[in-house]
């Protein structure tokens, strides 16, 4: 049964002059740990792919936020909730902390998925009652 179904679309022209004004700060505070080092070597490897991939970060959690109906407030919070990718590519949702332990006791599963163009990025999520 659908519990909820979110959506997300990010102006990473927005995302870029927020990273200007913050810097590393941003990243930081969007991205969990095994996100910010992904972010990093991809920063480091091209600036932009860095920027494309913190946007979709972004977008992915605030869709995932909706689809569970709490936006962001407690438990969910960025760093909790982590966009990863399974060897095909395709990208999950990993949970962590108190986010974690509510999700699994509502007896949730998220599903997500991301997309990125040239001036923005886009995600959508659909979470299952199991």
């Amino acid at each position: 049964m659908i519990y909820g179904i979110g959506t997300d679309i990010c102006d990473i022209r927005r995302i870029r002059a927020t990273f200007e004004r913050q810097g590393e700060r941003f990243a930081q505070k969007v991205l969990s740990e095994g996100e910010f080092a992904v972010w990093t070597k991809r920063t480091e490897r091209l600036p932009e792919r860095g920027l494309r991939f913190l946007a979709t970060r972004f977008s992915a959690k605030e869709a995932f936020s909706k689809a569970i109906g709490l936006g962001m407030r407690m438990p969910m919070s960025w760093q909790l909730c982590e966009i990863a990718n399974l060897p095909s590519g395709k990208p999950t949702i990993k949970l962590h902390g108190e986010l974690k332990n509510w999700f699994d006791a509502q007896g949730l599963q998220a599903h997500i998925t991301v997309s990125d163009e040239t001036d923005y990025a886009a995600s959508f999520c659909v979470v299952e009652k199991m």
